[in-house]
């Protein structure tokens, strides 16, 4: 009895240490590319997982592209207003947290531009014109969260009125965490991943280090990094008015519409970065931030408890607290 005792407390060998590999994937989506870096044992079917990736970044260009015009937002757009359209259950997804984002925002954060965004020479609807439009009258026009009606129980859609539905602001943050999703349903614990601006991290790295995310120095000559930000976990996402912009009557501006004025931003050189547990949020509420501005932007951050920091050559303002962006200067 005894001995049976001692065999069955005798400690067993503990399982060797695989070592996790640095890996890297990409590929191409939604007029840019995305990136994935994660850490790893030697990954059996490495393509399988490269086409897991692929496969679900196209998914959302399928459904949310204004380039496609067959994706399922697009048939929305073409709906008639008052008819229920079904939609993807990741495009009621994101167009379920525009409409709750647009409305904690007071309207700053609007997914019905659409027909800004291609009169002001952007986007897949581009109007040609050397000339400025004339700002729309954006009293008249109510925003996106009050024209749509959603069903959650059917996953189903309807507008109240015309609009014109536009998710660039959002749909890539979405992408971001799609791309999380699909590897951590792999087993994959150390991850990077991004779309453009936006990322999201997890795990930190696998010696105890976090991640280093660069922040964009808001200029349009030449990319410079303004500071990097260290995550373990989380998502960020930046938005700024200096690399996409068009020039008209002798004014710059940007791609980013301001729904309250009825136009895009207009000469201004600055930058916002939000953190957020979803890169879907931190996407859309650094649009938001960046219509408010400094000022009012870092209040409502304040006020919703959203980590934001603003940055216009220097740093302007940030929501306060800000605990997690602790921006390391460069150089």
């Amino acid at each position: 009895m005894k001995t049976r005792i001692e065999a069955a407390h005798r400690s067993e060998p503990a399982p060797p240490i695989v070592p996790l590999q640095r890996q890297v994937l990409s590929g191409a989506t939604m007029g840019t590319r995305y990136a994935a870096v994660f850490y790893a044992p030697d990954v059996e079917d490495l393509g399988g997982l490269h086409r897991d990736l692929q496969a679900t970044v196209d998914a959302v260009d399928a459904q949310m592209s204004t380039w496609k015009p067959e994706s399922a937002l697009m048939q929305l757009n073409r709906a008639p207003a008052h008819v229920w359209c079904k939609v993807p259950g990741e495009l009621f997804a994101v167009l379920a947290a525009a409409m709750e984002i647009g409305l904690l925002s007071d309207g700053a954060f609007d997914i019905g531009v659409g027909d800004l965004v291609a009169a002001w020479g952007f986007g897949s609807q581009a109007a040609r014109s050397d000339e400025a439009p004339v700002p729309a009258n954006s009293s008249a026009k109510q925003p996106a969260h009050l024209c749509l009606e959603l069903d959650y129980a059917q996953e189903r859609v309807r507008k109240l009125a015309a609009v014109n539905l536009d998710l660039s602001g959002i749909a890539k943050g979405f992408g971001v965490d799609e791309l999380a999703r699909v590897l951590a349903a792999h087993g994959i614990l150390h991850f990077l991943v991004s779309i453009d601006g936006e990322l999201r991290a997890e795990g930190g790295k696998p010696d105890g280090s976090p991640w280093r995310v660069a922040v964009e120095k808001p200029q349009t000559a030449h990319r410079a990094v303004e500071g990097v930000l260290e995550l373990t976990a989380g998502a960020v996402a930046t938005s700024g008015d200096y690399r996409h912009f068009v020039e008209r009557d002798g004014m710059r501006y940007g791609h980013t519409m301001d729904p309250r004025r009825g136009a895009p931003l207009a000469d201004g050189l600055a930058g916002v970065t939000v953190l957020a547990e979803t890169c879907m949020a931190a996407d859309a509420w650094a649009t938001a931030m960046l219509v408010l501005g400094p000022r009012t932007g870092a209040a409502l951050a304040s006020r919703h408890g959203i980590e934001a920091l603003f940055i216009d050559q220097v740093l302007v303002a940030a929501s306060d607290p800000i605990t997690t962006p602790k921006i390391t200067k460069e150089n």
